[in-house]
């Protein structure tokens, strides 16, 4: 909070007044990530996206400063920044399951993919690595982990048990009112 202040040149009681506490600080940031027009990569294949979507996420946690890894380790400690961070999270998750609905409509993938687990399979080896085991960026970990949950994917692996509209993939079947 005082580092706040000093680089917004404001007394650290006007911030104190403002968020109250590092939690309000926190989940302001996390809520203002998710007022972007960010969209997932469109590279015409559900690796390409996956491989493209994982070396935007490498570069923003390896990036100096640390920020992004920073603000997921502080969420933790505020329950008001988890669920800022909850919802971040949710709009993520909800803007990249374009991505699979692109593959299904191209009929690369079945409608049946569960597009969040493809999308934590295919990035969760990312966190495990940079913000987990702390190690050394590798070029080869977002293609490797792209292909490895696209292969899972076209194998049935990541299927849901209920049937999905193939125009929207995260949601079950539209009753046929949508495109």
């Amino acid at each position: 909070m005082d580092a706040v202040a000093v680089r917004a040149d404001v007394h650290r009681t006007t911030v104190y007044r403002r968020w109250g506490d590092v939690g309000g600080l926190l989940a302001d940031v996390l809520d203002a990530a998710g007022d972007d027009d960010w969209q997932p990569p469109d590279t015409g294949s559900p690796e390409g996206d996956l491989t493209a979507l994982n070396q935007e996420i490498q570069s923003a946690l390896t990036a100096e400063p640390t920020i992004v890894a920073a603000l997921i380790a502080a969420s933790f400690r505020s329950e008001q920044a988890a669920h800022a961070r909850q919802r971040l999270w949710e709009d993520r998750y909800a803007r990249c399951e374009l991505i699979v609905s692109r593959a299904v409509r191209r009929g690369e993938l079945a409608p049946r993919i569960d597009a969040r687990r493809l999308l934590i399979t295919a990035t969760a080896p990312l966190y495990h690595h940079l913000v987990l085991l702390r190690t050394p960026p590798d070029p080869r970990l977002p293609g490797d982990a792209a292909r490895t949950a696209a292969l899972a994917a076209a194998a049935g692996a990541l299927a849901t048990t209920a049937p999905r509209c193939p125009t929207h993939a995260s949601g079950p079947l539209c009753g046929g009112d949508c495109p």
